[in-house]
C-alpha cells in the first residue's frame, strides 16, 4: 500500500484528491500532511498542493524535499514551464497539472516511486513537447497525450513499449489510444500508422526521447 500523504491548509483538497483515486484506493492510501510537521516518517510520497506565491510556494517545497524521507510532487494550476523548472531544481520529483485524472495521478506517483521524475506534457516547454506541432493535430483536436500515442505508434512501438516510455499504466495507453483513434476515424493499428505518417506524425529519436521524464542536471 502507498501512503500518499498531501500537504494543503484545506481538508476540501485533500477529500477531493481521494476521490480521485478513490478506484485505487486498494494500492494507494491517501492522508493529509500537516504542513508544519517536522518529518515525513510514515509517507511513501508527498503531494504538495501548491497555494500562494510562486516564490514563497518554492521556499516551503524546498524545505519539505529538506525533511528527506519520501519524495515530493508538486500539484498545481501553474503550468508555466520556468516554474516548472524551478520545482525540480528545488529537489521536486514530480510537478503535475491539477487537469490530471485520478488514474494519471495514481501513474505518475507510481512512476516517481520506481525512481522517475514526472512532469504533466502540458507545462514543459514548447520546444520539448512530445512530437512538437503537427498539420493534422489541431483538426482532430487530439490531446498532447492522444498525439503521443499516435507518434510512438507511428514509431513501430507496442502498447506496453508505450506504457513503459510515456510511465503511463497499459489501461490508461489503451483509453488514450481508442480516443485517438475514435477522433482520426481508425479502427486498425496500421490505419492509425498511415493516418500518423501523412500527417506529419513522423517519431524520431529524439522525439521519443521527449516522452521520458525531465531530470534536473
Amino acid at each position: 500500500m502507498i501512503r500518499l500523504a498531501i500537504v494543503n491548509d484545506y481538508e476540501l483538497v485533500v477529500a477531493g484528491v481521494a476521490a480521485m483515486l478513490s478506484d485505487d484506493r486498494h494500492r494507494i492510501q491517501v492522508t493529509a500532511l500537516d504542513p508544519q510537521a517536522s518529518s515525513l516518517d510514515g509517507v511513501d510520497v508527498v503531494l504538495y498542493d501548491t497555494f500562494g506565491p510562486v516564490n514563497s510556494s518554492m521556499d516551503f517545497l524546498a524545505e519539505l524535499v529538506r525533511k528527506g524521507g519520501a519524495p515530493v510532487i508538486v500539484y498545481t494550476w501553474k503550468l508555466r514551464p520556468d516554474v516548472a523548472r524551478e520545482a525540480l531544481v528545488r529537489g521536486a520529483s514530480g510537478y503535475l497539472s491539477k487537469a490530471l485524472t485520478g488514474p494519471e495521478i495514481a501513474d505518475a506517483v507510481q512512476a516517481v516511486l520506481r525512481g522517475a521524475i514526472v512532469v504533466s506534457p502540458d507545462v514543459e516547454p514548447p520546444e520539448t513537447q512530445v512530437g512538437g506541432d503537427w498539420p493534422g493535430r489541431a483538426d482532430a483536436e487530439l490531446t498532447a497525450r492522444e498525439a503521443e500515442m499516435l507518434t510512438m505508434i507511428a514509431a513501430g512501438m507496442s502498447n506496453q513499449q508505450i506504457a513503459d516510455r510515456s510511465y503511463l499504466s497499459i489501461n490508461s495507453v489503451k483509453t488514450y489510444i481508442r480516443t485517438a483513434y475514435r477522433k482520426i476515424g481508425a479502427q486498425r493499428r496500421s490505419q492509425a500508422v498511415l493516418w500518423a505518417v501523412q500527417n506529419g506524425f513522423t517519431a524520431t529519436p529524439d522525439t521519443t526521447a521527449a516522452t521520458e521524464p525531465v531530470r534536473t542536471p
